[in-house]
């Protein structure tokens, strides 16, 4: 991954030392706020989503099957803002991956359909399918997996062999078990997983419904204790909270980074571009239940949410305070209003990005090879994406906060390696 690294040139000038020292406080005080907020919200639905996941395995229908998919697609809203306090925020790097991490080979996991590969490139468990298979041998040991709890999964089952596709764990995980493999290709649909998976007894599909409710029950279990420790580490006292404000420059750094590298190596290279350029489906966020969208769009209004210091929580309520946003625009009114204009633009556009797949052109489907629409409504996002991340250099400049680095994506730097690879 190419790293691109910011310098700056501008010195702040207008306000004294106090008052700067107090007003970076107060925003980095807004910032944890917001960030104790998303995390604490992301755990509340994720245990509305247990709940939910509870009645599917007790009374299996498509009922109870549209409830729990319902309740994923929710838990993901407040959580997809949140990924603004990755990159910058140690913490929140080393633990991101416990719940978010993708592609994942979901063959390590459950049935597939008879075309997936046995091995996918390196990876020799791309099709172990642990919920078929209670004794398997991982890493030449075989592995007693009678019984499918959340400590397997984490410590054993969770990038088994060193592969980074071998994802156990996490919101996918969940995903692949609601809806199962989406075999669309780029044509409509997602997968269609029946509720029959979940029966146990007579009327079971898929074979081994009880252990891939077991499975479904632990992952959930899981996904909720690791939000729960992401949301104590930014509650008051907590040590993401006193990282991000024990030094006011490297916190108002750590801001910008995330806000950086999230726009621009992540969500516009690695999850948007790369999958323009291959026209592959497969490159798709949350492929499994064609909600690529609604990632995309919440990640780009976490960004504005911590440039802004404002956050909407899922019950309308509002954490707000003094922002990035009022500094800038104390020292550059110039460059807070581009940056102000750049996010609109950036949200306007994965909102349109949005109300085309609601209308029914889903995200893999825009990734078509020849689907002109859709590739101007991704290639249009990106380019917002772009546009803003010129916008935050100048904020780190006009903010004198030193060089900063951000993380790059050869789908943007080197289109050419990207594809090639």
């Amino acid at each position: 991954m190419i790293r691109r690294f910011l310098t700056t040139t501008a010195i702040l000038t207008g306000m004294t030392g106090s008052a700067l020292a107090a007003d970076r406080a107060a925003v980095l005080d807004t910032y944890a706020d917001i960030a104790a907020a998303g995390y604490a919200d992301s755990q509340a639905t994720a245990e509305t989503l247990r709940a939910a996941v509870a009645d599917l395995i007790a009374a299996p229908s498509e009922a109870t099957l549209s409830a729990a998919r319902a309740a994923w697609l929710a838990a993901r809203v407040p959580y997809q803002q949140t990924e603004a306090f990755r990159f910058g925020n140690p913490l929140v790097d080393d633990w991101e991956g416990k719940v978010n991490a993708w592609p994942l080979d979901e063959g390590l996991i459950d049935y597939v359909d008879a075309d997936y590969p046995a091995a996918e490139g390196e990876n020799m468990l791309a099709a172990l399918n642990v919920i078929a298979n209670p004794r398997p041998v991982i890493a030449g040991v075989e592995v007693d997996a009678s019984r499918i709890t959340p400590e397997l999964i984490a410590d054993t089952l969770d990038m088994a062999d060193g592969m980074e596709t071998n994802v156990a764990r996490g919101y996918h995980a969940i995903e692949f078990l609601l809806w199962g493999q989406d075999l669309n290709g780029t044509g409509p649909g997602a997968g269609a997983r029946p509720y029959t998976d979940f029966v146990t007894g007579p009327g079971c599909t898929g074979g081994h419904c009880d252990r891939r409710a077991d499975y479904l029950r632990a992952a959930t279990d899981l996904l909720v204790a690791d939000l729960a420790e992401m949301a104590a580490l930014w509650a008051p006292g907590g040590a993401a909270r006193a990282a991000v404000t024990e030094d006011e420059a490297a916190g108002i750094s750590a801001i910008l980074t995330g806000m950086g590298s999230l726009s621009y190596g992540e969500l516009a290279g690695e999850r948007m571009k790369l999958g323009l350029l291959l026209n592959d489906p497969e490159e798709e966020h949350d492929c499994f239940s064609d909600n690529t969208h609604n990632s995309h769009y919440y990640d780009g209004l976490g960004i504005r949410n911590v440039y802004l210091g404002r956050y909407v929580r899922p019950d309308g309520s509002v954490i707000e305070g003094p922002s990035v946003s009022d500094l800038v625009a104390e020292t550059a009114p110039e460059v807070d209003a581009e940056m102000r204009a750049r996010l609109d633009t950036t949200v306007t556009a994965l909102d349109a990005l949005r109300t085309a797949a609601e209308g029914g052109m889903a995200y893999d489907m825009m990734l078509a090879r020849g689907n002109d629409t859709g590739e101007v409504l991704i290639q249009t996002a990106v380019d917002g994406l772009v546009a803003q991340t010129r916008s935050i250099e100048r904020v780190v400049a006009a903010l004198d906060l030193g060089g900063i680095s951000i993380e790059g994506s050869d789908s943007l730097d080197d289109p050419a390696a990207a594809v090639a690879q």
